[in-house]
């Protein structure tokens, strides 16, 4: 019976110390929360997939799969008659289809950073607001024409 008493009061005493160190870390989370409050009225909005052709000596030798995230002011998201996603991925394909320095067989050396500030920049002006704050990349591939014959 003493060895139940003793039990019972070892497992409250863990319970009430675990609750206690949960309490003091959490305190501590406060820059966390700061964090979290700089991104308060933004929204997340996901792009469709967009097929840009990559055409060299004259042929189509294949198309860049390319989907797109992006950050905006909710409110202003609301007001807007136009969805922004039309223009932004307008905006990527009319960058991809025409940069001179994107060797769609080797992607990886491409620089995705100054796509993305430049697809940010341009929506923003063809929209005449400054409503996209981020975009983020998350799909970028490059299928060849014999891969879509397979």
């Amino acid at each position: 019976m003493l060895k139940l008493v003793l039990s019972g009061l070892w497992a409250c005493a863990i319970t009430l110390l675990a609750s206690y160190v949960t309490t003091y870390w959490r305190a501590g989370q406060g820059t966390a929360l700061a964090h979290e409050e700089s991104f308060s009225g933004l929204e997340f909005k996901k792009t469709k997939p967009i097929n840009v052709p990559m055409i060299a000596e004259g042929v189509v030798q294949g198309y860049i799969v390319a989907q797109f995230n992006f950050t905006a002011q909710s409110s202003t998201l609301k007001r807007l008659p136009i969805p922004p996603e039309i223009f932004l991925l307008d905006e990527a394909f009319r960058q991809l289809y025409s940069d001179d320095k994107l060797d769609f067989r080797h992607l990886e050396r491409y620089d995705i950073t100054k796509l993305t500030k430049t697809l940010v920049q341009k929506t923003n002006d063809r929209l005449k607001l400054d409503l996209v704050k981020d975009v983020l990349v998350q799909e970028f591939n490059y299928v060849s024409k014999d891969d879509m014959k397979r």
